[in-house]
């Protein structure tokens, strides 16, 4: 952000906080880092590595930023094909694990290791036709992945507020230098520098832990000249041992922190509310069983508090703990939380885990500790039977009471795998009778019940010039749904659908299902097609 724009929020009374962007980004990074089934620091120990062999390929001060902000961004887009890579591989997380650790160097490998994967966990007969199907498609569908990947990290790295080299450089991760990279295919020196460097260090990054230091100098090595330019490459193989000392001498986060190679970029109370928010987008592209939850969340809590007559601090931290209460769910596999049937014991207790995994993610940020707090409580019960401490009503305070009421009411309206979505009515008698159970507060489900009534209603006028029917589709589309699917519920044919979907996907600018639904929800039109004909 410039002095300019800074000291005129601030002169409106926007005022600075002590949260600066690399620490959202950071804490961000962990949550993607369990996106590609990763340990949390993955990205943090690829940042070390990125800026200190960037240094010493003699990178400037702009190209180190830049390399710093594209190492921690890396995998931001990675929940955009969660949902597909979910229905190919069955545990995508383990699958992209696995394929993050194979030495492939072509489309062969991997080939090789997609027939192994696809359909993992299926019925035999099932998984035959799914390998049959799906096989065929692999090269298209790689290409469709990293364009999701590409389009998501691109429109975080927009809501964020990054800079246009930082957005580009996203685009290019999936490129290679011999030219036969995806999407755009762009080789050689035609690739930024950080385009470069951060795909190479995050790959050896894998493969020192994972095998040592030999593992990772040798993986480098057959793949320069093809996947990695051979002057980085070979800058990496030979200083090796020390950019790795860099990251065994010191503590992960305090030294990425203190690493930012600019000025640090201090938020004002606005600019970390567009981050949160940004939060919240990425946790629910994971699956669009959850498109727009946490926002609704957010909104209904701050509502409720409202209502109540809470100071307005409370209430913003109500909103702002919405909107982040689920960031721990990229730890948790898509084949959990699309499955349709009872989840077993080991299926909860890794659903149990997302609400710890989120409170410890942005715990890191010191200035959000009280949102970490409120937000890891969100699935805790008066009577101790929630998670993931298991605390009862004695140690939740009224926002967390609150929160609780907010998500069980958010997601009511929202169809699961194992039930269709709730009407108002049925939602409100199932909180009754939560209350009655002991388990929801009852002054909490009485205010969440009273502000439903005060929610905005959504606007009428369509941004990048969609048409109400444009809008009916787009909204379909970002809750999972196939073109045969919207086209039965329009009642038009499922070719018309297509069309409909090309116009969209060409008005914004984009090619894929997961950076139209990114689209959706930043412009609050994912739940248009929920709405009764006079509020269209």
């Amino acid at each position: 952000m410039n002095r300019t724009a800074e000291h005129d929020r601030l002169a409106t009374g926007d005022r600075r906080t002590s949260t600066h962007l690399a620490e959202l980004v950071a804490a961000l990074s962990l949550a993607s880092d369990l996106g590609v089934g990763q340990p949390m620091e993955h990205a943090l120990r690829t940042c070390l590595l990125a800026v200190e062999l960037g240094r010493a390929l003699g990178a400037g001060d702009d190209e180190l930023a830049e390399i710093y902000d594209v190492a921690l961004l890396r995998r931001i887009g990675c929940v955009g094909d969660s949902h597909e890579a979910s229905h190919l591989f069955g545990d995508e997380l383990q699958a992209r694990s696995e394929i993050s650790a194979l030495d492939y160097t072509g489309k062969v490998d991997f080939a090789a290791f997609a027939l192994r994967r696809v359909g993992a966990g299926r019925p035999p007969l099932q998984r035959l036709r799914t390998v049959a199907t799906a096989l065929p498609r692999l090269p298209s569908g790689q290409a469709r992945s990293a364009a999701a990947h590409c389009e998501v990290a691109r429109g975080l790295a927009g809501e964020l507020g990054f800079r246009p080299d930082v957005v580009h450089a996203l685009d290019q991760l999936y490129e290679r230098w011999d030219g036969a990279g995806v999407p755009a295919g762009v080789p050689g020196r035609e690739l930024r520098l950080s385009a470069r460097i951060v795909p190479l260090v995050g790959d050896a990054e894998i493969f020192h832990r994972l095998g040592g230091l030999g593992a990772a100098q040798a993986m480098v090595e057959r793949r320069s000249g093809g996947r990695y330019d051979p002057e980085v490459a070979h800058a990496f193989v030979r200083r090796a041992a020390e950019l790795f000392d860099v990251i065994h001498e010191s503590h992960s986060w305090e030294a990425v922190i203190a690493a930012e190679p600019v000025t640090r970029r201090y938020l004002t109370e606005s600019q970390l509310d567009v981050a949160l928010t940004a939060m919240a987008d990425f946790v629910d592209l994971k699956t669009p069983i959850f498109t727009g939850h946490s926002r609704g969340v957010a909104e209904r809590a701050s509502l409720a508090g409202q209502a109540a007559g809470l100071g307005g601090a409370r209430v913003h931290l109500l909103w702002r703990a919405g909107l982040v209460h689920d960031l721990g769910r990229s730890g948790v596999a898509n084949s959990i939380w699309e499955k349709p049937g009872p989840l077993t014991e080991w299926e909860w207790e890794r659903v149990r885990l997302h609400a710890y995994l989120g409170e410890r993610m942005l715990a890191r940020v010191p200035d959000l500790h009280e949102v970490a707090r409120v937000a890891g409580s969100h699935h805790e019960r008066l009577d101790g039977s929630g998670y993931h401490r298991g605390a009862g009503a004695a140690q939740l305070s009224f926002e967390e009471r609150i929160l609780a009421a907010a998500d069980v009411r958010q997601a009511l309206s929202e169809p699961r795998p194992h039930r269709p979505a709730l009407d108002d009515d049925q939602a409100a008698g199932e909180l009754r009778r939560q209350v009655g159970l002991g388990r929801l507060d009852g002054e909490a489900v009485a205010l969440m019940l009273a502000a439903a009534q005060r929610r905005p209603r959504r606007r009428r006028d369509w941004p990048a010039g969609l048409t109400s029917r444009e809008v009916e589709v787009l909204a379909l589309l970002s809750s999972g749904k196939t073109n045969k699917q919207i086209g039965r519920q329009l009642f038009v044919s499922p070719r018309t659908v297509g069309h409909h979907v090309q116009h969209i996907y060409r008005k914004l600018d984009v090619s894929t299902r997961a950076a139209a639904t990114l689209f959706a929800m930043q412009h609050d039109l994912h739940r248009h097609a929920d709405l009764p004909n006079d509020e269209r």
